[in-house]
């Protein structure tokens, strides 16, 4: 320290006066940079040695910890998020959702058994896997015991699931009545305008509007005092029927259900911030986020209104977890070889045609959530690029490349065209969209059953030509393609 003070030309303080804090902190790096305590974890943290304090309770030059991997959806969801997620949580320690509900759905398939995830993050499956939902999430209780009951019957892959789920005590609650004025908002909106926004009628956007009003109700209050909770449940029950003349809720009838979950719920309902503060800073943990929907769903950057209530990109990790961007790690983006979208709303690469229908029949495209079929078309890399650059992903996944098989050409929607000039964006307008016309590059198929391949070198060559293709149109590196439905058909590239 004097040295330093030697060397800037400055008369150094006195064994008795405190020295200025930028300094320490100085000191303190250069010791962490120079110390075994400090060494970098192969995860990429640091020790929690190496975490200095100092006098106002903050740290010296603190390493920003254990990164997180994000997995999230690069389409209008449907991608195969579940798969990736399955196959990365395989070695992971902490495995996070950090918004929406259970309108998302999510298919993962172990040794045969095929579980199906609403709101329970899928990489619960692993048994040695710690299962986070953030504040970002919004939680119907029986919705919620229901599905872990459903899967628990289906294999062992749910075993003492309650001791494995942690809940943020800051994460809004599903009510039944939520629910019910979701139904009726999209009958109004179809007697109103002719069309609805075809949600998953699950109260999605009903419990986060009473998020944004500051009249919701949180896992914190169900847990806490119960009367308390009563009094609020009951205002904001009557606001309900007020605003909906024939919604009918029993009040008195939810309350009793709803002092059964507090009880159940209890011991899962922690402080999240608090539990992913430990989770990034203490030792090395492979955090693993599950995101949820997709980034054309999302409520700022999708296709509005026809999007779900929530963030479903990159931003919405940090906000539904509690936790800042530095501790973003791989971003991995979930992208199908095909276009396909659930309800109305603007796609310009649909096929209503023989080809949409061979699509739909051969990936099996029924919603996990709904059971509504869904509409297919071609890959769209103007709407990829779009997602990219939102979420800045590091390498993709490619899924569900063994459905287009049996395709004799295949196309990829390379640029949008209104009134016969390329557009450099992805419109935010609905009925500009609707009004593009997609140039498309044309690709010979490969007329072969890829399923068995295991390796990049195994797929025929004109697969791998248009794998290829949507990096380099992308500048994105595929890291994994999906030719089947289990974990061993994913290949694995670097």
């Amino acid at each position: 320290v004097y040295l330093l003070y030697e060397k800037a030309g400055k008369k150094a303080p006195s064994p008795a006066e405190p020295f200025p804090p930028f300094l320490i902190a100085c000191v303190l790096q250069t010791r962490r940079e120079h110390s075994p305590a400090g060494a970098m974890s192969e995860s990429g943290s640091a020790s929690a040695a190496a975490t200095a304090s100092i006098p106002n309770g903050g740290s010296a030059a603190r390493h920003p910890g254990n990164l997180v991997t994000v997995v999230l959806g690069a389409q209008w969801g449907d991608e195969g998020k579940g798969k990736v997620v399955d196959l990365l949580a395989q070695d992971a320690d902490i495995v996070c959702r950090c918004q929406g509900g259970n309108n998302a759905g999510h298919t993962v398939v172990v040794d045969s058994v095929e579980y199906d995830f609403h709101l329970l993050p899928s990489g619960i499956i692993n048994p040695k896997v710690t299962a986070f939902i953030g504040n970002g999430v919004v939680i119907h209780l029986p919705g919620l015991f229901e599905e872990a009951e459903k899967n628990v019957k289906k294999g062992k892959g749910l075993e003492g699931w309650e001791k494995r789920l942690i809940i943020s005590d800051r994460a809004h609650i599903v009510f039944d009545f939520h629910q019910a004025a979701d139904g009726i908002q999209e009958q109004q909106r179809q007697e109103q305008a002719g069309k609805n926004l075809g949600t998953t009628k699950k109260g999605i956007g009903p419990v986060y509007s009473s998020k944004a009003a500051r009249s919701g109700l949180r896992m914190c209050d169900l847990v806490s005092d119960f009367s308390e909770f009563s009094e609020r449940f009951k205002v904001l029950a009557n606001q309900y029927t007020s605003v909906y003349p024939t919604l009918e809720i029993d009040i008195e009838g939810e309350l009793k259900r709803l002092k059964g979950y507090s009880e159940r719920i209890k011991p899962m309902v922690k402080d999240g911030v608090y539990f992913m503060h430990e989770a990034l800073h203490g030792s090395p943990k492979k955090i693993l986020v599950e995101g949820a929907n997709a980034t054309l769903l999302d409520i700022d950057f999708g296709t509005y209104p026809f999007v779900t209530s929530s963030n479903c990109t990159v931003g919405g990790v940090c906000t539904g977890l509690g936790m800042p961007p530095q501790n973003v790690g791989e971003v991995y983006g979930v992208v199908k070889a095909y276009t396909t979208r659930v309800g109305i709303g603007a796609f310009p690469t649909e096929q209503n045609n023989d080809i949409g229908e061979l699509l739909q029949t051969r990936g099996k495209e029924f919603g996990v959530t709904t059971g509504r079929k869904r509409r297919c078309g071609w890959l769209d890399l103007v709407l990829l690029r779009y997602a990219y650059m939102i979420n800045g992903f590091t390498a993709l996944a490619l899924t569900k490349l063994d459905i287009l098989d049996v395709f004799p050409e295949i196309k990829i929607g390379i640029a949008y065209r209104l009134d016969n000039k390329i557009i450099p964006h992805f419109p935010a307008n609905q009925e500009v969209l609707n009004k593009v016309e997609v140039q498309y590059e044309t690709f010979p198929g490969w007329k072969k059953d890829i399923s068995i391949a295991r390796t990049f070198d195994e797929l025929p060559v004109n697969a791998q030509n248009f794998v290829r293709f949507i990096e380099m149109e992308l500048g994105v590196p595929v890291k994994w393609i999906g030719v089947g439905k289990s974990r061993e058909s994913m290949i694995q590239l670097f």
